[in-house]
């Protein structure tokens, strides 16, 4: 807005000419602070740009809610490493019940009819997901599974395994050959695929046992790589399936490593669509599975 002109002393009374000067004085404080605003938030939107992890390892706990574990003293290495040195997602949710649809929903944007924790038939499926983008972009997944009983293994359930917990094994565009056990995960991190998914047994996933069986798990099974993530441009993603069905499916999600604001937190409200469509933006396979095209990357909490 251009400034006003002030008139010919004598022509306008004194008073008049003050506030005329005033008014004058404050759009040029208006317009320095607009530039500045601008400027700010040009530097704000770089700070926010997705990073490019060379590795990212996501694990999957079992149904609770945000307050059983975040803050709670029965999760002392997800609150005093994970949360203290990543970035928490406070208003995370899951997007249905009961447990198995929340995977396929994570895995490829939708439950694909699926709407119960029955076994499912192998390899039945053929749409795009996580797994099968990486793979067409010549990049490379697999999953880690506590109790699988061989690699490859389709078993709908043995011991503390389920089946339920796999959603690639519904996906004929996903190899059986990429699920492993736990046993199998890799010392050596440089040789992990670009995205791993982690997939406790029903004990260990805070499904059937407690909280600080969970805990203790993530720190056991996973705390070397979160170490190693920090430092070698990798991260780790937490999240669970659903909540107890008593906090409205509001459920943890922590995400540490390279990149990540250390005590960071965003109230930004996320689901498993969110979730997918960031790990696919972070892995930048070009594509969005299902509804996933909808969701919005994670932003708020990259350094």
């Amino acid at each position: 807005m251009p400034f006003a002109r002030l008139r010919t002393p004598g022509t306008t009374p004194p008073r008049r000419r003050t506030l005329t000067a005033l008014a004058a004085a404050l759009g040029l404080a208006a317009g320095s602070l607009g530039l500045w605003a601008a400027s700010g938030n040009a530097a704000a939107d770089t700070t926010v740009a997705l990073p490019t992890p060379d590795h990212v390892v996501v694990v999957i706990m079992e149904n609770h809610e945000y307050a059983q574990v975040i803050g709670s003293s029965d999760a002392p290495y997800v609150n005093n490493t994970l949360v203290a040195g990543g970035a928490t997602l406070t208003q995370s949710y899951a997007l249905t019940h009961p447990s198995q649809p929340n995977y396929y929903m994570l895995f490829s944007g939708s439950a694909q009819g699926i709407t119960d924790d029955s076994c499912v038939d192998i390899g039945a499926l053929q749409q795009p997901n996580l797994a099968s983008e990486l793979l067409a972009t010549g990049q490379t997944f697999a999953s880690y599974n506590e109790g699988l009983p061989g690699a490859g293994a389709t078993d709908c359930r043995v011991g503390n395994y389920a089946q339920k917990h796999n959603p690639w094994f519904g996906f004929g565009n996903v190899p059986t050959s990429s699920a492993y056990g736990m046993d199998a995960f890799p010392t050596d991190y440089t040789t992990l695929p670009k995205v791993s998914f982690v997939v406790p047994d029903l004990c260990s996933d805070m499904h059937d046992c407690s909280v600080g069986t969970g805990d203790s798990w993530i720190q056991n099974n996973l705390a070397a790589y979160a170490n190693w993530a920090k430092d070698h441009n990798s991260l780790l993603i937490m999240t669970f399936d659903e909540d107890n069905r008593l906090a409205g499916n509001r459920i943890p999600t922590v995400i540490y490593g390279g990149h990540v604001t250390p005590g960071s937190s965003t109230g930004t409200t996320y689901n498993h669509y969110d979730v997918l469509h960031t790990l696919e933006d972070l892995t930048a396979v070009n594509a969005h599975a299902g509804n996933a095209a909808n969701g919005s990357d994670i932003t708020g909490i990259w350094n």
